[in-house]
């Protein structure tokens, strides 16, 4: 079982990039740059089904904006958003941005989670 699950979103922190991002996904939706952030929150906030999820695993998660993430991790390249394993400090992939993006739901995207993810 990995230490932590490290989620990184394809959006930058802050609060106009915030606002910046709820106007996109209300104007254009299809063209949302974060397949991750879709699937886990509706408009304005994180969607109940996704945080009832996080709350039932025994593992810590950690959420990080693109921007904080390259700032901590500058050595990773990779396409966002992704998922790593987080085994003592030591980030491993788990889910890429390929991965993320065929995910259509908070059900798919469990279920992907458990099969490629918790077993590390």
């Amino acid at each position: 079982m990995p230490l932590k699950l490290v989620f990184v979103y394809n959006a930058d922190s802050g609060l106009f990039n915030t606002l910046t991002d709820i106007a996109h996904k209300l104007l254009s939706p299809d063209t949302y740059p974060c397949q991750l952030c879709a699937i886990t929150h509706g408009t304005f906030r994180q969607r109940d089904e996704w945080r009832d999820y996080l709350e039932s695993l025994d593992i810590e998660c950690e959420f990080m904006h693109r921007d904080a993430f390259l700032a901590a991790y500058p050595n990773i390249k990779t396409s966002l958003p992704a998922i790593f394993v987080d085994n003592n400090g030591e980030l491993t992939p788990c889910l890429s941005r390929k991965d993320i993006d065929a995910v259509n739901s908070v059900d798919e995207l469990r279920a992907l989670l458990k099969a490629r993810c918790m077993g590390c």
